[in-house]
């Protein structure tokens, strides 16, 4: 998602923790529906509070087809600092990913996030823009391994004053389930490069670790939270700094 004063943020596919487990619907012509429904204590994007540290409501909807393409639209509450006095920040994503006989899997799409009603607070202002992303994982038993790149190119979303500017995060997970409990385990480290919107002054990197446990279509997670960055919200808190985060999730 987006920090207006300073910045936001996805993907990866993108929140601090997922909706539960998507069960997919067979729809025809082989097509696949599933969605989902998360409540999180604080709405985290690349380990900086889109909500002043206060709760979010999230949900998503995916389309999906046996060839690999997808395309969903994920959305969440927001705090009016990231984006202009916007109070919700809508994702449109369209992307291919494919599971390989070796394990690995590849996902390649195009981001682009929306904050619907800023420009009507700040006239003509812009802040939505575009993000390609690839990830490649590999799965070795219960554990699996993943790297992600998104890359901004240059737009005026990003822009911190001195004309257009790009943006590009590295990102690496990993998980382990834990067989025959519903539990998983979880850490990730990524750094953002900058300058630009999305970044705090020139670059920072993000980490956390988590549990989530799932049994049916819910699924209930915590995760600790960290950066080496600083942002102040105007409330005067730290968006940037270490906290717990909680999330309750069902999947449709």
């Amino acid at each position: 998602m987006r920090l207006k004063t300073l910045t936001r943020l996805a993907l990866g596919a993108a929140a601090i923790f997922a909706a539960a487990p998507a069960m997919a619907a067979e729809i025809g012509g082989g097509f696949t529906v599933n969605g989902g429904a998360t409540l999180v204590s604080d709405y985290r994007f690349r380990g900086i509070s889109q909500t002043d540290k206060r709760f979010a409501v999230q949900g998503t909807i995916a389309l999906g087809h046996e060839s690999g393409f997808y395309a969903t639209i994920w959305g969440s509450s927001i705090d009016d600092y990231v984006a202009g006095g916007a109070d919700q920040e809508i994702d449109f994503i369209v992307g291919w990913r494919r599971t390989f006989d070796s394990g690995t899997t590849v996902d390649v799409g195009v981001l682009y996030y929306y904050y619907p009603g800023a420009e009507s607070i700040v006239p003509d202002l812009n802040t939505d823009f575009v993000e390609p992303y690839v990830s490649v994982a590999h799965t070795f038993g219960p554990v699996t391994a993943k790297l992600t790149a998104n890359y901004a190119p240059s737009q005026s979303a990003l822009s911190i004053g001195n004309g257009n500017e790009d943006n590009f995060y590295l990102a690496g997970d990993l998980s382990a389930a834990i067989p025959d409990t519903g539990f998983t385990i979880s850490g990730h480290i990524g750094h953002s490069f900058g300058p630009s919107y999305l970044t705090i002054g020139d670059e920072y990197t993000d980490w956390n670790l988590g549990v989530s446990y799932t049994t049916g279509p819910l699924t209930i997670g915590v995760q600790y939270v960290d950066t080496d960055g600083e942002f102040i919200t105007p409330s005067g808190r730290n968006a940037s700094s270490a906290g717990v985060v909680g999330s309750i999730g069902v999947a449709f």
